[in-house]
């Protein structure tokens, strides 16, 4: 379990393309201090297994479904990517309940500068438009953010001057496509007054 706020701006440093797969070697001296052979370390908001680890780099096994869900398979050697440990449980939740796991991709549509922040407008799949609310909670790349705008076919989100300087938000350009999770406790609860409506009301 994750809570999208990103620990580190990493660099993708070496892809191997696989039969079914891809291995990718990625530098990221701060969330890999004391990570062994087995740990999750979120990559753009994709919860990645560690298969092992070396001079702050690395490297974790791709499956081919999570190259179909996500934009992972964009990444080539220098890229740059949002890193984030598991919470401890304990610690504080800094952004929301994230489960690593990408629901579907969009893409950058427009950038909105102003003084102090910067609007960014995003394309929503339409299996995900029921999940996202203005002023909910949505994953991209691995950032947890809040909604400003939910439309049938696109979000906005609004990035404070740290969000861009700490995470590739900040470089992303039209046509980037980004990672996006939408609130788990939303499907849950879509789930089951889904099986409440189907259940027999003798």
């Amino acid at each position: 379990m994750f809570t999208g706020i990103v620990e580190e701006l990493g660099e993708v440093t070496a892809v191997e393309q696989l039969a079914d797969a891809s291995r990718f070697r990625l530098r990221g001296p701060l969330v890999t201090e004391g990570a062994k052979h087995g740990d999750s370390i979120a990559v753009n908001g994709v919860c990645l297994t560690v298969v092992d680890t070396g001079d702050g780099e690395f490297t974790a096994d791709v499956m081919a479904e999570t190259l179909k869900r996500s934009s992972l398979g964009a990444l080539a050697p220098g890229s740059r990517v949002n890193l984030e440990r598991p919470m401890a449980l304990g610690g504080r939740l800094g952004g929301h309940l994230v489960q690593g796991h990408v629901d579907g991709t969009g893409t950058i549509l427009e950038r909105t500068p102003s003084e102090h922040w910067e609007i960014v407008k995003v394309s929503l799949p339409p299996e995900l438009t029921r999940y996202v609310v203005e002023k909910g909670s949505i994953t991209v790349d691995g950032v947890s953010l809040t909604v400003v705008e939910a439309a049938a076919d696109f979000f906005t989100i609004s990035l404070i001057p740290t969000t861009l300087a700490l995470t590739t938000l900040g470089h992303k350009q039209p046509g980037d496509p980004v990672n996006l999770e939408v609130d788990v406790i939303a499907k849950y609860v879509e789930r089951m007054l889904g099986d409440r409506a189907g259940q027999d009301p003798r």
